[in-house]
């Protein structure tokens, strides 16, 4: 009979989860959650998505540089500011490799807000196809630029988000000039995958190093992702062609960073930059009385039911 505010990690129908949305209806609680606070466009108000973003790539090219025995950087969380972990990887060599970054939100500008301050040069899917560098070069990839329709029709983003089933990876093409994939996209359960084991088991796969920021655990788009890594010990190895994990340095393995609490790692600007955005824009509607709708639409549970947004989670409450 109160109200909870906090990230319940439920509304992508996260299996190990389920409880905590079942107690809240079945203890007449009102949720709200971090997550689903949005303006009347849908965009989301809040999150510590920049901040995975910038600790997921600084970590991701830690890894890379771990792998091939270039260099060894500090560990984000024995640094204070994002702009510690830019002047880190200013001091590295980096060959002229290709990151292809996934997403477009917070997450993946948070990704590329490191990579252009390391001097990685952004370019265009086009010429990141088909051009050779002699720099770092990364190139961001949208929904429609990794799913295509079965069918071969026309794909819109729209019609993916409606149809999700009459579609399939289209991401083929970039594991064969990629050699660092990081992941700030979102996804939703009942998606179809974005890298399978067979991409990154095939002869022409170049991937060796992949940062799974967006980490989605059981089922998720991202094969190469068995668990959550962690900030203690963040990296392990990939076998493709036994679907299994390994060391992180195994000669067959691909190396993989995939912690799902990246923040935790910068904890002075996660928490400021998070306290400003709910000072400024989450807190006033407690006082004005909901005017813009702010929490209404974050409300998930209530009264002991699902609210009528979140009414598609009565199948994952009910265990179906």
């Amino acid at each position: 009979n109160k109200t909870y505010f906090f990230f319940s990690h439920t509304i992508k129908e996260q299996e190990y989860n389920r409880a905590i949305l079942q107690t809240c209806l079945a203890k007449n609680i009102r949720l709200i959650d971090h997550e689903t606070l949005v303006d009347e466009n849908n965009k989301r108000l809040i999150g510590f998505g920049r901040y995975a973003g910038i600790v997921g790539a600084y970590n991701t090219l830690r890894a890379f540089g771990l792998k091939y025995e270039l260099f060894t950087l500090k560990k984000a969380e024995h640094m204070l500011h994002t702009e510690d972990l830019i002047a880190q990887l200013k001091k590295q060599y980096f060959p002229p490799i290709k990151i292809a970054v996934t997403g477009n939100g917070k997450v993946s500008h948070g990704i590329m807000e490191i990579l252009n301050g390391m001097k990685a040069k952004k370019v265009s899917i086009e010429h990141f196809l088909t051009q050779k560098y002699d720099i770092p070069v990364y190139t961001q990839l949208e929904v429609m630029d990794y799913y295509k329709r079965k069918d071969g029709g026309e794909a819109t983003k729209a019609d993916f988000y409606a149809n999700p089933e009459q579609y399939e990876s289209n991401f083929e093409r970039f594991t064969k000039v990629t050699d660092v994939l990081i992941t700030g996209h979102f996804f939703k359960h009942g998606s179809p995958k974005i890298l399978t084991r067979d991409m990154l088991n095939a002869i022409d796969n170049k991937i060796q190093v992949i940062g799974d920021v967006s980490c989605d655990v059981d089922h998720g788009p991202i094969d190469s992702t068995l668990r959550a890594s962690t900030i203690a010990d963040p990296l392990y190895g990939y076998h493709p062609g036994q679907n299994a994990e390994v060391a992180f340095d195994h000669p067959a393995a691909i190396t993989v960073m995939a912690i799902d609490n990246l923040p935790c790692e910068l904890p002075k600007d996660a928490s400021e930059g998070f306290g400003e955005v709910f000072l400024n824009t989450i807190l006033p509607a407690f006082f004005n009385g909901d005017k813009d709708q702010i929490l209404a639409r974050a409300t998930v549970t209530q009264n002991g039911h699902l609210t009528e947004r979140f009414a598609y989670l009565q199948d994952y409450v009910d265990g179906k």
